[in-house]
């Protein structure tokens, strides 16, 4: 984890309010679509973090025992699901070439998980609800030159960043600033 830098936090101004640039993405190229997912999560990821850590910390206010049950859940399914991509080739091929499939992969098979230990509602809000909102906003926020910048410095391996190292374990590395 030596030379992993955490990223900026955005303005709210560039982030939600009046600079930021918003529109549906074209879901006939989903190429060009997920692109714009991962370079918004990789120059907003200190705001994706922070607003999941919110919303994290109110329902595990309310719920904080079912909250930690679904963070174990959800935290060792994912990092068995990269172990197996990591040892397994037709694991680690699926997982390449279908990303938005393995992660809703992960959330159903914890969903399950914890609907038989209990916290169901918990889990949606505590857990998928900060996702959701995440992909949603990277999905129709329309990048910037800065965006651009940044995440061309961040695939060229200038600078290491946590969402960079979650892309990777996920197989996403390639598309990065592209």
């Amino acid at each position: 984890m030596a030379g992993v830098q955490p990223p900026p936090l955005r303005s709210l101004d560039d982030f939600l309010l009046i600079s930021a640039r918003f529109a549906v993405p074209d879901v006939r190229d989903l190429d060009r679509w997920n692109h714009r997912i991962i370079n918004n999560l990789l120059y907003y990821q200190s705001n994706y973090f922070l607003s999941a850590l919110i919303l994290l910390l109110t329902v595990g206010y309310m719920r904080p025992f079912q909250l930690l049950v679904g963070g174990v859940v959800v935290t060792v399914l994912f990092l068995g699901f990269v172990w197996a991509a990591e040892n397994q080739a037709p694991i680690r091929r699926f997982r390449r070439n279908h990303p938005s499939i393995s992660v809703c992969a992960i959330l159903l098979i914890s969903y399950l998980f914890i609907s038989v230990l209990g916290g169901v509602a918990v889990f949606l809000f505590g857990i998928a609800f900060p996702i959701l909102m995440v992909l949603v906003h990277a999905s129709v926020r329309l990048r910037s030159l800065k965006n651009k910048l940044e995440n061309k410095l961040e695939s060229i391996g200038l600078k290491r960043t946590p969402m960079g190292i979650l892309l990777e374990a996920l197989g996403q590395e390639q598309e990065a600033g592209s």
